[in-house]
């Protein structure tokens, strides 16, 4: 019976012990690796102090920005506050954006920060959260 699904309230299912549905359904989901690269634009980020939370291990948020007047497969880069970071490289983001645009969720993780002159280099997992 502990497996068992049950009408909770209405339009929400539980499990008989009392479970939802949404915690259930969300330790299955997994991240693929698809590729590692940078974050492209930080030197051009008005609060810079904005970098300084951004540390290995990070989670990054990614967002399709079509309406970018330079690159239409634009992805924004954004912090865990949904702050702008960057972009992924428009050297590598066609892929990427045709499987947002196509309703894929996709993530990204720091996996090394460098200061490098006037600016920082932020290098990146980029992941397909599957579920």
């Amino acid at each position: 019976m502990a497996d068992e699904l049950i009408i909770k309230k209405k339009d929400e299912l539980a499990t008989a012990n009392g479970a939802t549905l949404d915690k259930m359904i969300k330790p299955l989901t997994h991240e693929i690796l698809l590729f590692d690269s940078y974050v492209a634009g930080t030197g051009y980020i008005k609060d810079q102090s904005i970098l300084d939370g951004i540390t290995v291990g990070t989670k990054l948020a990614l967002r399709r920005e079509p309406e970018n007047k330079f690159d239409d497969k634009a992805i924004l880069v954004l912090d865990e506050q949904k702050r702008k970071v960057g972009y992924i490289p428009e050297k590598d983001n066609i892929v990427f954006a045709r499987l947002m645009d196509a309703g894929k969720y996709l993530t990204a993780k720091v996996v090394r920060t460098e200061e490098k002159g006037s600016f920082r280099q932020i290098n990146i997992s980029i992941y397909l959260v599957d579920f």
